[in-house]
């Protein structure tokens, strides 16, 4: 049989010769047999939906299979630990929606929801929960600010290197890198630096410079001094009182040949950038050259 008899004959393309000769091959019986047999055959019914749920159904009541991590149970609670302190961390921090900052040479006041006041001075800045401020006054600060506060419960102020409390009464916070200090001008604070607690009368200050604590005596004010535009220091290392110029006027400082460690002690006034250098350099014994937007402190070299 030729090889193209096959496919004329399914399409009906064989002439009558062709149809006669094919019909006396073997095979030709065989082929009937199979098409009669094939056209009775019929695709299955398909439900999709039924289908779709049967595998579902299958994938619910199949097992997961559990790894045994024995090995690994101290990272699992060292991780544990870890994902704790961020949690309580993003949760306290994140409640504090307020937020009030302030740059170089600028400062602003802000009247908390209790009506207690708050000035913040330059590159510093401030954040509470407005919200929740009636059930917990709490405020956490980077930089430095002076509270006047209203009588009622606990107020808190938070920072990096130590905790104020008080019910009600003024008193000024600075945190800065390197320097913490709390001053009370009214009523009594309670500090808490290094899990040690310290309660400051009015008239009284704590300094933790570099890790070292201490004590002082404030001057006869209501409030610090830079309220009135000035920064005043008392035997503070030199380097603290540039980094509070560069702050108040916005000036890149730089020095040259100077011991930044020595201790200071004077003011300067936070509007007269000429006089601020002056009562900086002259008790310092250095000298200054301003250019535009920069400063730079030197000592001559004998």
């Amino acid at each position: 049989m030729q090889e193209n008899y096959l496919a004329k004959w399914l399409n009906n393309e064989l002439t009558q010769e062709e149809l006669v000769k094919f019909k006396e091959t073997e095979e030709y019986a065989s082929y009937i047999k199979l098409r009669e047999a094939t056209n009775n055959l019929a695709a299955p019914d398909f439900n999709m939906a039924k289908a779709w749920d049967d595998l579902n159904k299958h994938k619910a009541s199949t097992k997961k299979k559990v790894i045994n991590l024995n090995p690994y149970k101290k990272y699992l609670g060292i991780a544990a630990a870890i994902t704790l302190i961020i949690v309580a961390s993003f949760l306290y921090y994140g409640n504090l929606n307020e937020e009030i900052s302030t740059q170089y040479a600028k400062r602003t006041e802000i009247l908390l929801p209790d009506a207690s006041e708050v000035r913040l001075n330059a590159d510093s800045q401030i954040s509470y929960s407005k919200k929740n401020w009636t059930k917990k006054r709490d405020i956490a600060l980077n930089g430095e600010a002076y509270f006047k506060v209203a009588k009622g419960k606990r107020f808190t102020v938070t920072t990096e290197q130590g905790t104020v409390t008080v019910l009600g009464t003024q008193f000024n916070v600075e945190n800065r890198k390197g320097y913490f200090e709390v001053a009370c001008y009214e009523g009594l604070v309670s500090v808490v630096y290094n899990k040690q607690e310290i309660k400051l009368p009015a008239g009284n200050s704590l300094v933790v410079i570099n890790g070292e604590l201490q004590a002082l005596k404030i001057p006869n004010t209501k409030e610090p001094s830079w309220i009135r535009n000035e920064s005043s220091f008392k035997s503070i290392p030199l380097k603290f009182v540039l980094d509070e110029f560069q702050r108040q006027f916005s000036i890149e400082v730089s020095t040259k040949n100077i011991d930044t460690n020595q201790l200071f002690t004077g003011s300067f006034s936070n509007t007269d950038k000429e006089l601020a250098l002056q009562s900086i350099s002259t008790p310092s014994q250095i000298m200054y050259k301003l250019e535009g937007n920069k400063v730079l402190f030197y000592a001559e070299t004998p």
